[in-house]
């Protein structure tokens, strides 16, 4: 695989959650990325990467060779519900910046001045590659407030030629141990393209089409957490009586009377989300820290025990393999888990722009 040419581009790549997907396909890129330990986590894991600043790197060398194929998840920070959400405030100079760029006019500089946050402007920046190389597929990725956005690529991509398709991902209904949204455009030139069809569902009955799903992976099956371990619904009561259930299952009759059952909480804020390991986890958040995600022992309303959630187990959940090499500070590796995009999830995404079937079918669970 090292051996292929490099003709998939990664820009932002980050920690590299579309190239381990991409490894599910038998495929490989070369990422492109300016952080410093994001790019070394990158080169540890065994993936081409040039570290340098995207919007200042030239297109000129992909476009020697065999035809070049795009993927791109651009900073959501300025876009993130968990920030300050400047970028929606800015979406109208994005869309100039789109336009212009899909017109081979580079106004990213005076745009990005005009901007709340400067960096919304980079949400336009794959633009800039799309309009140079014109490449056979494309694969982009967002937080879902980012999906008007698509869209306007999608138009401009539609009137080059292209097959299109945007929309919400659920990354659960692709095998991910979480329930994170995403906003996905996809695109070929070669290939009619749509959603990519759902392995698991939180209803695993029939649907009106007679198809079925496997049910959401769990926190505590992909955390490979003691098979069979045992919850009461009376918990720790002197009398006797309740109903066991296994707390790696979906449980069949947890309800508020349940005691005794292990959670976690995603933030330290009264409301926060809360998920027991029966469930997929909500969406880790980069603009939390490690440290606010807490497993929670519960006893009806009293917490027995606390622990946060180990770096380890958070690359898990956002369905990285066991082992991942994470590189700089822990602030810094959690930001990189939170930020980066299921390696299943891509994988699926792919595997539709590409008609290149699925060779696994789930990540490995954590020894």
């Amino acid at each position: 695989m090292n051996g292929q040419p490099k003709d998939i581009i990664d820009l932002f790549s980050g920690p590299r959650g579309w190239s381990e997907g991409l490894r599910m396909l038998a495929l490989s890129d070369i990422g492109l990325e300016l952080d410093r330990d994001a790019a070394r986590t990158s080169q540890a894991a065994g993936h081409t990467t040039i570290q340098c600043d995207v919007t200042q790197y030239p297109t000129a060398p992909f476009k020697r060779g065999r035809s070049p194929k795009v993927i791109a998840s651009p900073v959501c920070t300025p876009f993130s519900r968990a920030g300050k959400q400047a970028g929606l405030v800015d979406l109208p100079l994005v869309y100039q910046a789109v336009h212009d760029l899909a017109s081979g006019r580079d106004t990213r500089s005076k745009l990005k001045r005009a901007c709340t946050d400067a960096k919304s402007v980079l949400a336009a920046e794959p633009m800039r590659w799309l309009y140079d190389l014109r490449p056979e597929w494309v694969c982009m990725e967002q937080v879902p407030d980012v999906l008007p956005l698509w869209k306007q690529y999608a138009a401009v991509l539609h009137g080059w030629g292209y097959s299109t398709w945007t929309g919400i991902l659920n990354a659960a209904d692709y095998g991910v141990p979480q329930t994170r949204r995403r906003a996905i455009l996809i695109a070929s030139c070669t290939r009619a393209v749509s959603a990519p069809a759902p392995t698991h569902g939180q209803n695993t009955d029939l649907d009106l089409f007679g198809n079925t799903y496997l049910p959401w992976v769990t926190m505590s099956q992909a955390l490979g957490w003691e098979p069979g371990l045992e919850i009461n619904t009376r918990g720790a009561r002197r009398t006797s009586g309740g109903n066991n259930f296994p707390c790696d299952e979906p449980s069949w009759a947890l309800t508020e009377k349940a005691r005794s059952w292990w959670v976690l909480r995603h933030s330290k804020r009264s409301n926060a989300t809360v998920r027991r390991v029966d469930q997929p986890a909500a969406t880790l958040v980069a603009g939390h820290a490690r440290h606010d995600y807490q497993w929670v022992r519960v006893d009806g309303r009293t917490d027995l025990e606390k622990r946060p959630l180990l770096l380890s187990e958070a690359a898990v959940l956002q369905g990285f393999r066991p082992g991942h090499p994470f590189h700089g500070s822990e602030s810094k590796r959690f930001l990189q888990i939170a930020n980066a995009v299921p390696p299943l999830l891509a994988a699926h995404v792919v595997s539709t722009a590409t008609g290149i079937p699925m060779l696994t079918a789930e990540p490995a669970a954590a020894a």
